[in-house]
């Protein structure tokens, strides 16, 4: 099956399940604090963890496949914090700590800034 196909079909099961999860948490009243965000990040790291974990185990056939529907199409709709989690536990599990840190830092950081900046621009379009 094409690739894009298989992330495409991954990534909108993921992105509903992350709607749905904010859907379960509004409803039960947590809307102050972005709980549900929070949530899916942690929990989808820890899928991430677990499938890439399985998936070295036991090397199959349809590997390839499986990482481009699960690890990027599936677990990437639901959160890309799962991607940055393992980009991350690559590099320090490689050893190479200073980048594993930089890694984090520049994109907590830029992300923000970049959101912020993105805001800003937004907010001084004549729409």
């Amino acid at each position: 099956m094409n690739g894009f196909l298989l992330v495409g079909a991954g990534g909108a099961i993921g992105a509903m399940g992350r709607y749905g999860i904010g859907i379960i948490v509004a409803r039960a009243g947590f809307g102050g604090f972005p709980l549900a965000t929070m949530g899916v990040n942690i929990f989808g790291s820890l899928l991430m963890g677990l499938f890439i974990g399985i998936l070295a185990k036991i090397l199959p056939p349809w590997q390839a496949e499986a990482r481009l529907f699960i690890a990027i199409g599936v677990l990437g709709g639901f959160t890309t914090f799962s991607a940055f989690s393992l980009d991350t536990i690559v590099l320090f599990e490689r050893g190479e700590m200073m980048q594993a840190g930089l890694y984090v830092f520049i994109s907590a950081a830029g992300s923000v800034l970049a959101l912020w900046a993105g805001l800003l621009v937004a907010r001084g379009l004549p729409l």
